[in-house]
């Protein structure tokens, strides 16, 4: 597994991953991902997803945005994950999640944050068997939780 940059060799790839149907309402799709990145590139990190050259998922990390406006609480994490719904169950996540944290901690973080919509079929149980914890907090009614790195 490796990741590799959104590139114009493969953008058009990237738009067509699809999560499950089920899923739909628990990530953005793609698209807006990349348009997000465009309008703060200097927060955002998107990448691809492969095995060998099988394209299976897409990461945007996020880096330096200050909380609730906050100078003195920067964080950095995971903004959004897609993997393919075929793609599903195969460990993809997991390398994704670990790649975000070591370009975290590359970078001299020692924290990782991520949000999920708290909802039966949503993604809890996934993040918390990574070692994410819940801090309290919401981010536009989504569960916010933190990873000591």
């Amino acid at each position: 597994m490796r990741l590799e940059k959104v590139t114009p060799d493969n953008y058009e790839a990237a738009l067509g991953l699809s999560v499950r149907p089920d899923q739909d309402d628990l990530v953005a799709p793609v698209v807006k991902s990349l348009a997000e990145a465009y309008v703060f590139p200097e927060h955002a990190w998107p990448r691809l997803i492969y095995d060998g050259d099988r394209l299976v998922g897409f990461l945007m990390a996020f880096f330096d945005i200050p909380w609730n406006d906050d100078p003195d609480d920067v964080r950095a994490g995971l903004w959004r994950l897609n993997i393919a719904a075929d793609a599903q169950g195969h460990g993809y996540g997991r390398f994704a999640v670990e790649a975000v944290c070591a370009e975290i901690r590359a970078r001299g973080g020692d924290r990782a944050y991520v949000t999920w919509e708290p909802r039966p079929g949503g993604p809890a149980e996934f993040y918390l068997k990574l070692g994410f914890r819940p801090t309290g907090e919401l981010s536009g009614g989504q569960t916010v939780a933190v990873r000591e790195l």
